[in-house]
């Protein structure tokens, strides 16, 4: 039996599908509160005449990763976890929820999986957990972690959460780490990475020139299980499709819903205006700002990394953006023939 966390997200979903085709039994956490209409749009989008009988065949059982009395029950009987739930912020006054989740969560996990025997635990890092450095060059694994006011506090904690899963490593259990980057692909554009999505579809104005790496999340998705499947342990592997800049993914993505590019170049100066604006709105509405000291630094900086490990390694071709890009869309105009 496999065990799987965030099932319900944009990774969990296509993750979800990935092992049902392969013929795996499938145990899921929720919330209680969780919309599995969105992972059942997901499945019918690419399943089509498949979809009803591989989703009824997840066993969906509700917990929190955060309660440690709970999980013996829940993976009982199971040999793997994957785990892809993650809390993520850029607002400063969330450290502690991001610690509570992506680092403690993380260590329940483990300790459960020790505790009951459990063979393999993959994880989902990110490339925020990568180490950084001034010399602007592009990122491998192995990058070293460099305490540094760069870091955001969400790196801090996936960085955290990585540390729990060495240390399992150490006591026996089988481990995998993926580092994606941006992820891009069919889900909600009202939630994550894909809101980038719904901000140009509004008629985002705005572009920075600000470098990124993107993937498919059908490319993790893979990556993660043949990871497993292959008994590739004790390693992390950055799971990037191609270094793009801001401007022209967001051209991309206005060109392919046929609406006007974003015109306005943001400058430093600008980025920097804009999120102290919205600390003081922030503070007078008590409300989470839209753009953050740290989401600001990220759009206007150049990070690059490199795919060539996991590519050598799988001996795999990740999907192009732009083909992302299109089943992102296509996957929107799918849901509004539902509606």
């Amino acid at each position: 039996m496999v065990f799987v966390t965030g099932g319900t997200g944009l990774l969990g979903s296509h993750l979800l599908i990935q092992l049902l085709k392969r013929g795996k039994s499938v145990r899921a956490l929720k919330r209680p509160t969780s919309d599995l209409n969105k992972v059942k749009n997901v499945f019918d989008f690419y399943l089509k005449n498949e979809s009803v009988d591989l989703f009824n065949k997840i066993e969906w059982v509700d917990g929190d990763i955060t309660d440690v009395t709970s999980l013996p029950l829940l993976l009982d009987e199971c040999d793997t976890i994957y785990h892809c739930a993650g809390y993520v912020s850029f607002y400063r006054k969330d450290f502690k929820k991001l610690m509570k989740i992506n680092k403690e969560g993380t260590a329940n996990l483990i300790n459960t999986s020790l505790s009951l025997g459990i063979k393999n635990f993959s994880y989902v890092s990110s490339t925020a957990a990568i180490g950084r450095d001034k010399r602007g060059t592009e990122y491998t694994e192995k990058s070293k972690w460099v305490t540094s006011p760069a870091n955001s506090n969400y790196a801090v904690s996936k960085h955290s959460g990585e540390m729990e899963v060495w240390r399992g490593q150490e006591e026996g259990l089988n481990t995998s780490i993926v580092n994606p980057c941006v992820i891009l692909g069919a889900g909600v554009w009202d939630e994550g990475s894909l809101t980038l999505f719904k901000n140009v579809a509004n008629g985002l104005k705005f572009y920075t020139e600000g470098i990124n790496a993107f993937v498919d999340v059908r490319d993790v998705a893979f990556c993660m299980v043949e990871l497993i499947e292959q008994q590739v342990f004790s390693q992390r592997f950055l799971v990037t499709s191609e270094n793009v800049c801001f401007r022209d993914l967001f051209f991309m993505i206005a060109d392919a819903l046929k609406i006007k590019r974003p015109s306005i170049k943001v400058k430093p100066w600008l980025a920097n205006l804009a999120w102290r604006i919205e600390a003081i709105k922030s503070f007078l509405t008590f409300s989470k700002p839209k753009i953050t000291k740290e989401t600001s630094r990220s759009a206007m900086s150049i990070s690059r990394y490199s795919n060539a490990k996991i590519s050598t390694q799988l001996n795999h071709r990740f999907i192009p953006i732009k083909d992302s890009v299109k089943n992102a869309i296509e996957f929107q105009s799918f849901i509004k023939t539902r509606t």
